[in-house]
């Protein structure tokens, strides 16, 4: 429920048109200094190829990410975010940085620094037990 809700709240801060798979290939390529394959992407984000093949042929229809072939294997192709696709990244997040810091004075800096350990160790286990 914690995830539905935190979903909806950051969801209607974003940008019209961006939805949150969009957003977060977006901020997984703007800190990955190297270009992901579609495949990769799926895996690190625990979605089908299908699905995200969607989510890049969109981000590429609006211009936030370059798509190339691999110049050795025709079959594969590789993603890269684009000057718009990073501008709209930074515009997400100034947008919905406001409701995230809202949450957190609510609950206490404090508080939330020492539940992100568990919430890492959480992922950690759940990421293992896939």
């Amino acid at each position: 429920m914690t995830d539905q809700l935190a979903r909806h709240r950051v969801s209607r801060a974003l940008p019209k048109g961006m939805e949150i798979s969009h957003f977060s290939v977006l901020n997984h390529l703007a800190h990955s200094p190297e270009e992901r394959t579609p495949a990769q992407l799926a895996a690190t984000f625990h979605v089908t190829r299908g699905a995200m093949t969607n989510t890049l042929a969109k981000l590429e229809w609006a211009g936030h990410v370059h798509i190339r072939p691999d110049w050795d294997d025709a079959r594969r192709k590789f993603v890269s975010i684009s000057p718009a696709g990073r501008a709209a990244r930074d515009t997400a997040v100034a947008a919905f940085m406001p409701v995230i810091a809202d949450l957190v004075r609510g609950i206490g800096p404090e508080r939330v620094r020492a539940m992100l350990p568990v919430l890492r160790e959480l992922r950690a286990r759940l990421e293992g037990a896939l």
